[in-house]
């Protein structure tokens, strides 16, 4: 008798920032990673590219961010800003509100993103459209996704909390990590 054949399926191709499948044609892929206990830090990617992550050495302790030119998909900026230590609840308002109009702003926290952000920061990314960012607690995974100077779609996914709770932590003290991903249509301005 002979051998029967072995069918393998074919891998999978891979989609622009880990999707399962790929984004309808014009239109950006996205993926936003909260940090995860002491070693994974946050990630973000637009379009294929890293724009922050452990990698790069550009993520950190706090409240990642990243800032998108809407019309090219081109990075303007990415920034973290420490939430534990000092006051850089300011700085980092600063860099939000100097975002340029038509941008995109990707947030991402790793470790702690609340113990020193303060109230007026908290009301200025509300404005931005988050509903969660008021109820952020001592290292609370949080991710974000805001268009400044135009709306973003109601169907797609634009923020996520998931709360410390010393039950049921994935990790010593630390939440497991979260995310959202989608696609934004390239011609909302």
């Amino acid at each position: 008798m002979g051998k029967k054949p072995v069918l393998r399926a074919p891998a999978p191709k891979r989609q622009k920032c880990d999707h399962w499948s790929p984004c309808p044609p014009g239109n950006f892929a996205y993926r936003i990673l909260s940090g995860g206990g002491k070693q994974r830090r946050a990630k973000i990617c637009f379009e294929d590219e890293q724009l922050v992550s452990e990698g790069n050495d550009d993520a950190g302790s706090g409240i990642n961010i990243a800032i998108v030119n809407y019309k090219t998909g081109q990075v303007i900026s990415t920034k973290f800003f420490e939430m534990w230590t000092g006051d850089h609840s300011s700085e980092m308002m600063d860099f939000v509100r100097n975002a340029p109009e038509g941008t995109l702003l990707l947030m991402a926290t790793h470790d702690d993103g609340s113990t020193k952000l303060k109230d007026d920061a908290k009301t200025l990314v509300e404005e931005l459209g988050s509903t969660e960012i008021k109820n952020i607690k001592f290292r609370s995974s949080w991710v974000f996704i805001a268009a400044k100077g135009f709306k973003l779609p109601d169907n797609i996914q634009k923020e996520k909390i998931n709360h410390s709770d010393h039950k049921k932590n994935r990790y010593n003290g630390w939440p497991a990590e979260i995310q959202i991903e989608g696609c934004i249509p390239r011609n909302l301005i």
